[in-house]
């Protein structure tokens, strides 16, 4: 039990005047509980009253080994497991939902309780998740350093007449011998294929003269890792040049934005004013970066909507990009955590201009 997170997740419970939390999000009750399942289609859930006190709903398919002290309701297939779980709850309290809890599920325990008041209490769980501990820290820069040198080692690699599902399996193998697997699915991108953020890698072989977008992460001791390096092989196109400094400054620009106080839309802006005085502003596709931590994506994002202040703690990327359709596109990206007086870049492969001979 990480009971030290259990208390800054009531304190959340209180301050949003919530008499109960339901938790279904297997990653959150890993991350208060340190136990890991994964339930399919059946029903898995914490329970946490105002005053503490915790019950795991969970079927009896998921036998634990981890010794708990916590109060489990077991129940089988043939059982009616909202039904147990409404006889925990007051007719007329309020409770808290995680925004991941299938409807199936939900609309079942509104109809048993009609009474109750029911809100989207993630926030409560995942405002905590947002603020690393010494730990997780720890866990984040292990994952990042992994990530490192696997991508120095997969831009060693790169052959002409590769195709980019060729360099996938040759990340999956270089991951697993780091004892860890992808943290997402990467995304590996020749030539014009770079001009999509979010390619699906294809049977596209490489070329003298491609942008090579790699971003790439891994999964190490449950916590993810993500980087982006853009490289060119044996020649650059044109123009090439002037874009790849220009994500650089724009990278650059935002991380030397990243203090406690500043507005996550801040550093946002940061890298998205480089990029539109130097006119590529419209080509800029996407927000400049994604909390991460557990998941890949975690609560909380880099953009220009998101007024959230920065606290010591915080983990997310930044990877600003520009992209031209037809022709190739640059992306660079970092894992940044903030500390008391600015942050500290996890991921330590160069940005420096790289062609590959």
């Amino acid at each position: 039990m990480q009971q030290e997170r259990i208390n800054r997740i009531l304190e959340k419970l209180g301050e949003m005047k919530l008499d109960y939390m339901i938790v279904s999000d297997p990653v959150s009750i890993f991350y208060m509980t340190g136990i890991d399942i994964e339930p399919g289609e059946r029903l898995y859930a914490l329970l946490i009253d105002k005053e503490g006190a915790l019950k795991l709903f969970i079927n009896q398919l998921f036998p634990l080994d981890e010794r708990t002290d916590m109060e489990m309701v077991w129940y089988s297939d043939t059982d009616d497991p909202i039904a147990k779980m409404a006889m925990e709850l007051s007719e007329t309290s309020v409770i808290g939902i995680d925004k991941n809890w299938p409807s199936s599920f939900l609309l079942q325990l509104m109809k048993a309780l009609p009474s109750a008041v029911y809100k989207n209490g993630s926030l409560a769980i995942d405002g905590v998740r947002m603020l690393k501990d010494e730990t997780e820290k720890e866990k984040m820069r292990v994952a990042s350093l992994l990530n490192d040198r696997v991508m120095e080692k997969i831009q060693l690699t790169l052959q002409e007449g590769d195709s980019e599902t060729e360099i996938i399996g040759r990340l999956q193998t270089a991951f697993e011998e780091e004892g860890a697997c992808f943290s997402f699915h990467p995304i590996i991108c020749f030539g014009e294929n770079a001009a999509n953020p979010h390619h699906e890698s294809g049977d596209r072989r490489l070329i003298p003269g491609d942008a090579v977008i790699l971003d790439i992460g891994g999964l190490k001791n449950h916590y993810c890792s993500d980087m982006t390096r853009t490289v060119f092989f044996k020649s650059m196109p044109e123009g090439a040049e002037k874009i790849y400094n220009l994500v650089k400054e724009a990278n650059l620009a935002a991380i030397k934005k990243v203090k406690p106080g500043v507005r996550f839309c801040d550093v946002d802006s940061a890298a998205r004013t480089v990029i539109e005085e130097g006119g590529y502003g419209p080509y800029f596709l996407h927000r400049t970066g994604h909390s991460i931590g557990l998941e890949v994506h975690d609560y909380g994002d880099v953009s220009s909507i998101n007024e959230d202040v920065l606290e010591a703690g915080m983990i997310f990327s930044i990877e600003p990009g520009i992209y031209l359709e037809g022709q190739f596109g640059v992306r660079i990206e970092d894992l940044v955590l903030v500390t008391e007086d600015g942050c500290e870049v996890l991921n330590k492969v160069s940005k420096e201009m790289r062609i590959i001979e």
